[in-house]
């Protein structure tokens, strides 16, 4: 009898760009709990650091791994203003590029590099792993409930509480610094996962801090027909006010606490682990009539299910996670609420025609068809 041949499919060698906070706690951990991934380079000065959490992978200068014939997919976890170039250099070289958040520093940085990557025939997305926290995913499971009836107020904060200034290059003046272009991306990708387009924006940024060089508070708003999103973030919050609050015709619903998959990574805890990303801290339902409040456990987050979505996506099985329309749609408000903060006026979102159709005709589909809102 013939012997079968066990066919495997090959792994996806995957190269990081970047080892501080974001390529240490989170990439390299979930890029090696996927299954069908394998981290095999790092681009960093870091050497000793990598050495020592990630042995035996190769290490060497950011600028070189793009031209490397052992890489299939290029992570960036760098500095905001080196995202677009690293990135386009990369999908030149014919390799598949995930862009932590934000993608890019510039709307025209954005459609240029999703230029690049339809011409190379490249999968190339940005990193909004939050689409997987318990909050998003507990807030995206009440409102397709129907319990809150139509939704019109939206409303999500990602404060910190950190007082004194740092020099580092997140707040030191310059290109793509501040805590907007740090959190903002988040925040807006959230209200386009949930709600889709808005047609306007209205922004206010401020400098709270002694000695800040960049802005430390933002106030968003993105307005809808008949739903307003505010969107929040502030260096100078202790703590005790909801992170989400939802308000709708029939109830409203709020969740307290954050999501635990950072603290957990950060402690070197990984998604394989026994309670990896189990949020005990309920959602809260006010019924509209009683006032009653009724505690909704939230679902268990699971930021890898980004990177299995990549490795599927690669390998042509499924859609990617984050729709390079949701990245370029997030691209635009992003700079919308600059432009508006800085002129003081509510302004339009600025995608073309062509653009805001692609966007709806990408949505349709992952509705499976169903009616946008």
């Amino acid at each position: 009898m013939a012997q079968r041949i066990k066919c495997e499919t090959p792994k996806i060698r995957v190269a990081l760009i970047g080892y501080g906070y974001a390529g240490r706690v989170f990439h390299a951990p979930l890029i090696r709990s996927v299954a069908g991934l394998e981290l095999t380079v790092v681009g960093s000065t870091r050497k000793e650091a990598v050495a020592v959490d990630l042995p035996g992978v190769h290490v060497c200068p950011a600028t070189a791994v793009a031209s490397r014939a052992d890489v299939d997919l290029v992570v960036i976890a760098t500095p905001n203003d080196s995202h677009y170039p690293l990135a386009a250099d990369a999908l030149r070289s014919g390799k598949s590029v995930v862009i932590d958040k934000p993608f890019t520093v510039s709307l025209d940085e954005a459609r240029s590099l999703l230029e690049l990557g339809r011409q190379h025939g490249q999968v190339l997305t940005a990193f909004h792993n939050r689409r997987w926290d318990s909050e998003i995913l507990a807030s995206k499971a009440i409102i397709e409930s129907g319990a809150l009836g139509e939704i019109s107020h939206f409303e999500c904060h990602m404060d910190r509480f950190r007082p004194n200034v740092r020099h580092r290059w997140r707040e030191d003046a310059g290109l793509g610094a501040g805590l907007w272009f740090d959190l903002g991306p988040h925040l807006i990708d959230v209200a386009v996962y949930l709600f889709g387009l808005p047609h306007s924006v209205n922004a206010n940024f401020g400098t709270m801090r002694e000695g800040g060089e960049t802005d430390d508070w933002a106030h968003i708003q993105l307005n809808y027909d008949r739903l307003r999103v505010i969107l929040h973030a502030s260096l100078l919050v202790s703590g005790g006010a909801p992170r989400t609050i939802i308000h709708g015709s029939a109830a409203s619903w709020a969740k307290y606490g954050a999501d635990i998959q950072e603290a957990q990574l950060s402690q070197g805890v990984l998604p394989s682990a026994p309670g990896f990303g189990d949020d005990l801290d309920p959602g809260v339902l006010y019924e509209g009539t009683t006032g009653k409040k009724i505690e909704i456990p939230v679902p268990k987050g699971d930021q890898s299910l980004f990177y299995s979505g990549v490795r599927d996506a690669i390998r042509r099985l499924t859609p990617l996670p984050i729709p390079v329309d949701d990245v370029l749609a997030g691209m635009a408000i992003l700079q919308a609420s600059f432009d508006s903060g800085r002129q003081e006026k509510t302004l339009p979102i600025p995608l073309t025609a062509s653009e805001r159709l692609a966007w709806l005709e990408a949505r349709h589909l992952q509705l499976g068809g169903r009616s946008l809102r």
